[in-house]
């Protein structure tokens, strides 16, 4: 496995394949760089380098009992991008990936970036607040620390359905995609996940958007029933200086996955563009 050691001594896993203009992919709560394949595949044949790690506590990278949070996400791709010498590279973001991509760019600049997608991501803020009544409130993330706690196994299983929007009538279920959810989400720590509950639902990432000096495409769709797009996509992409927003119709949080074609292509011509 190919792996890199952070300033603190922990060790993270990540994918680095092919080779041209790099596109590092950042993934969801509670996934892994697995989560990517499709794109990957996709965006390496076209002749980029793309590149995926799983994040601190999640997949093949050390368990973590600490630093589970944001700064330490952020840093952690700072250190990976100087390790790997990453310069002009393309920044696509999912869920909990987008706020670790924005965070990364408020906390250590856009020197190395060429452009952001994020998709179903998180920023500006999901947690439900008086200034932000439109967001989630703290009962249904205190409901997900619950699952974690007291059955991961099965909290990770019922979360599918919603996640690819398989609850919808006419919806074709996907069994296996549900066993891979199910799987790399097993595959990471319980701390790592029940601390990263946090970071995506309470930290306000508004300043972090103000400082993305860099084009953003916003891919949301507007039946997502794990991030709301009018708490999110659709107040991001007016804190963004440069941002545009692509609405899918009737499509879920897991976008990239059930609607893999359209979304590499949306991204494709937003980068070539």
């Amino acid at each position: 496995m190919t792996t890199f050691t952070t300033s603190d001594n922990v060790t993270l896993f990540y994918k680095d394949w092919g080779s041209g203009q790099p596109i590092f992919f950042s993934h969801g709560w509670p996934l892994s760089s697995d989560a990517w394949d499709n794109q990957m595949l996709f965006f390496g044949q076209q002749g980029y380098r793309v590149i995926a790690h799983d994040r601190r506590g999640h997949g093949r990278s050390e368990q973590t009992w600490d630093g589970n949070n944001m700064d330490r996400y952020a840093d952690d791709l700072a250190e990976l991008f100087k390790h790997l010498d990453l310069r002009n590279v393309i920044m696509v973001g999912h869920s909990t990936g987008g706020g670790e991509v924005a965070h990364y760019i408020g906390r250590h600049g856009s020197a190395r970036v060429a452009k952001v997608v994020m998709v179903g991501a998180v920023p500006p803020l999901m947690l439900k607040t008086e200034s932000n009544p439109d967001g989630t409130p703290m009962e249904a993330f205190d409901g997900i620390r619950a699952g974690v706690t007291s059955d991961r196994s099965q909290f990770f299983r019922d979360l599918t359905v919603p996640f690819y929007g398989f609850n919808r009538e006419g919806a074709a279920v996907n069994e296996g995609l549900k066993e891979a959810f199910w799987l790399q989400g097993m595959q990471g720590g319980i701390k790592a996940h029940f601390d990263c509950i946090h970071e995506f639902s309470a930290v306000d990432y508004t300043a972090d958007l103000q400082a993305i000096d860099k084009p953003v495409l916003f891919i949301h769709g507007d039946d997502d029933q794990i991030v709301p797009l009018a708490a999110s996509a659709e107040l991001a992409v007016r804190i963004v200086k440069d941002a545009i927003l692509k609405i899918y119709p009737g499509d879920s949080h897991g976008l990239a996955q059930v609607n893999a074609d359209e979304f590499n292509t949306d991204v494709l011509a937003f980068i070539r563009r």
